[in-house]
């Protein structure tokens, strides 16, 4: 029980603090628990789709969630997912890691660039990548085509994601957010929270009614989770993005690069 919460705590951590950090469920599940992928999934979502709603609630009380795009990207999501899971009960367990690794690879990669180039960098990628530009008199998004495909096509993705692996997309938002919008970081890590609650709503009930059952111990994973959630939405405000991000990357590029080990020899 202490492995499970110790593991679930952090996770709930990296979650509330990156909006991304669900997707180290799964290595937490597989490398530090020894379950499998297939015993993985359904504790992974449950987990982070519990904590990602309590993360959720609170931007939206700070007035931080930008709603209209996280039920945008939920919906293609929520449409998406099926596939996943579809895919996932046909496709090999080993191919499957080795795909999970390699997509958590290139987030870590890419999400480090960009913490690493920081300002700089930003003012570069904005002519070529910023689609959704906020209203300076709003803070809201300047809805258009380029926008609306922008957003769709982050939520189809992480929707497939989720099923397919189990994580909550999380780390595709994110980055796919920073990179077409002029949205703040911790604005962001809060909409992608709320989009990762809908998500694995969905993909749970999928998940659960396929008759797969939670492994012992699947609770107390869960619920360290959750009380991770809430110490991470007590430090984001205190914490700078750049360092978050960076901080994420480097999880992230080594979880994958330890389950990608595991798989290999394995």
């Amino acid at each position: 029980m202490l492995l499970e919460g110790l593991y679930g705590l952090g996770v709930g951590l990296a979650l509330g603090l990156t909006g991304g950090g669900g997707v180290l469920a799964v290595p937490a599940l597989v490398l530090g628990l020894g379950l499998s992928l297939g015993e993985a999934v359904p504790v992974s979502l449950i987990a982070v789709g519990l904590a990602a709603l309590l993360g959720c609630l609170d931007g939206l009380r700070q007035g931080l969630v930008r709603y209209k795009a996280a039920l945008l990207m939920a919906g293609c999501g929520a449409l998406c997912a099926p596939l996943g899971l579809w895919l996932a009960g046909r496709l090999p367990v080993a191919l499957l890691m080795v795909l999970f690794c390699l997509a958590l690879l290139f987030i870590a990669a890419r999400m480090a660039r960009q913490a690493l180039a920081g300002a700089a960098g930003a003012a570069a990628q904005g002519v070529l990548g910023r689609n959704c530009m906020l209203n300076p008199d709003t803070g809201r998004f300047r809805w258009n085509p380029r926008c609306f495909f922008s957003l769709s096509a982050i939520g189809g993705l992480s929707g497939l994601f989720s099923g397919l692996f189990g994580v909550g997309g999380g780390f595709l938002i994110v980055p796919g957010i920073r990179q077409f919008s002029d949205l703040a970081m911790h604005a962001i890590v809060v909409t992608s929270l709320a989009v990762i609650a809908l998500i694995s709503a969905s993909t749970v009930a999928g998940v659960l009614l396929s008759g797969r059952e939670l492994v012992p111990g699947a609770w107390t994973f869960v619920a360290a989770a959750v009380v991770g959630m809430l110490g991470s939405r007590l430090l984001a405000p205190h914490l700078p993005a750049r360092h978050l991000q960076l901080g994420f990357a480097v999880l992230a590029g080594l979880s994958a690069l330890m389950l990608l080990g595991k798989t290999l020899l394995a």
